[in-house]
């Protein structure tokens, strides 16, 4: 989450940095939710193993992810560590800030007056632990989301345009197959009909691919795995229905055989 620029970091959180420069006995970095507040990560902290080449590990302008080992704000001086962050770690913190980054550009797009936006800011963050999930929240829910926090209503209906044009809700994928077979002479397009039948019963998010005579690949995105497993069954079995009163024979296969 941003942090005003007078603040410091906390002993033990994760920041986001970019390295400036690199010295014989380590690296200097600015931490980029702290106004630019430079950091020190000593040689020692940059990797488990012996580091002959600062080069090797760290570039002038990468951003990574470091551990706050200690702050002196008398100083002026925050001791980071590289080695103690986890692979893993490292991505979901970098999508986090990524993910910050761009809902900080959506607010901008309300053009809200400067003197005012610090302020909207940090209501959105405090109700919603990011202005991120703020924005995922505005999605959903409409600009109640905005108005119960006290934002005045023309300001919420611009802000939550914004949501709806740039928020990407999530969404699963999952594949199941179905084998349809039909004898009468116009089977191939009884089975085409079928396969319609399925898209529109899934409406949005469906997919169908050609496996190999008689299976079909049926691909749905949904919000959630319980919503994509319940259309990909309704999908599957409206198809199976088109079959069988056709003198046909259908089955649907959550993985193949």
């Amino acid at each position: 989450m941003p942090k005003p620029k007078e603040e410091w970091p906390e002993k033990g959180e994760l920041v986001v940095c970019t390295v400036r420069e690199l010295k014989t006995f380590g690296v200097f970095v600015s931490l980029e939710e702290y106004g630019g507040k430079e950091g020190f990560i000593h040689i020692s902290e940059v990797s488990t193993g012996w580091v002959k080449h600062l080069r090797d590990y760290v570039r002038e302008g990468q951003k990574i992810v470091c551990k706050v080992l200690a702050v002196d704000e008398r100083r002026g001086h925050i001791d980071l560590s590289l080695k103690a962050v986890k692979e893993g770690l490292k991505r979901e913190r970098i999508k986090a800030w990524k993910n910050e980054k761009k809902a900080r550009k959506w607010l901008s797009l309300a053009a809200i007056p400067e003197s005012e936006l610090q302020e909207i800011e940090t209501k959105l963050v405090d109700a919603y632990g990011s202005l991120y999930d703020a924005f995922q929240q505005i999605y959903k829910t409409g600009k109640r989301a905005l108005t119960e926090l006290g934002i005045e209503e023309a300001l919420a209906d611009k802000i939550h345009k914004i949501a709806l044009a740039n928020v990407k809700p999530p969404s699963v994928h999952i594949t199941g197959y179905v084998e349809l077979k039909c004898p009468l002479p116009n089977g191939v397009e009884i089975i085409k009909n079928a396969l319609m039948e399925a898209k529109k019963v899934a409406k949005d998010g469906f997919e169908c691919s050609y496996v190999g005579a008689p299976r079909y690949r049926i691909r749905i995105t949904a919000p959630d795995y319980k919503k994509a497993e319940s259309i990909l069954n309704e999908a599957a079995n409206a198809a199976i229905e088109i079959l069988k009163r056709n003198e046909g024979y259908g089955r649907f296969y959550r993985n193949l055989p």
